[in-house]
């Protein structure tokens, strides 16, 4: 390992996080993260790194942008038959992580995995780009290719197949995904790499906060 990596140091220089400055719903503290990450001018704040279970049974993870964070949890939408959706078929199963480095911040979440509905998946891609549809209809998403010039073809055929529509349909194979989370947690690094890490749990009903060591 190079000096210029190993010798590399960032103090963490922040007031720091308590149970007590926490919402008691998560999904309400994500969001007002989010939205303190937005207003500085950080770059994509609803990207997530989503870990699956391959079908080989070794983590996969990759970026994603949340397109819907309610009460239930986080949207994402792929193509069906694309590599995470193949494995989240088999194990429905994943975590996300957000990281807002730039406000020494990060936010994790675990839990359970289900397809959005029909309807969602409507509504979710009627509001794309044209440029943005015609890439779903075009791409066969995890498959191997030739080269670039062979996607370039799969573009041209599908616009001219769609050149008389104004709004295209959405593709059978393609809609999202709801990340639910089961456990969360929030961190806030600190100086000296003693950061403050706040997790919350499920307890039947409720949530339930707690510290846990750095």
């Amino acid at each position: 390992m190079s000096d210029s990596i190993r010798d590399r140091r960032t103090q963490y220089e922040t007031a720091g996080i308590d149970v007590h400055d926490l919402d008691p719903d998560p999904l309400v503290q994500w969001q007002r993260w989010h939205d303190e990450a937005l207003a500085v001018g950080i770059a994509e704040p609803n990207a997530m790194t989503l870990s699956t279970i391959g079908l080989d049974g070794v983590p996969d993870a990759r970026i994603v942008l949340v397109r819907g964070a309610g009460g239930l949890g986080f949207d994402f939408f792929t193509n069906y038959r694309s590599a995470k959706s193949r494995q989240l078929d088999v194990h429905p199963a994943g975590s996300a992580t957000f990281g807002w480095l730039d406000l020494h911040r990060q936010v994790r979440a675990r839990g359970r995995l289900e397809r959005l509905s029909a309807e969602e998946n409507d509504a979710y891609f009627a509001s794309r780009p044209r440029g943005s549809q015609i890439g779903a209809w075009s791409s066969p998403q995890s498959e191997v290719i030739a080269d670039r010039a062979a996607l370039d073809r799969l573009v041209a055929a599908t616009e001219e197949r769609f050149a008389d529509r104004t709004a295209l349909p959405r593709p059978d194979d393609w809609g999202g995904w709801r990340l639910v989370p089961e456990t969360w947690e929030f961190w806030q690094g600190r100086p000296s790499r003693l950061h403050d890490r706040l997790r919350y749990r499920r307890d039947a009903s409720r949530w339930v906060i707690e510290r846990i060591a750095p």
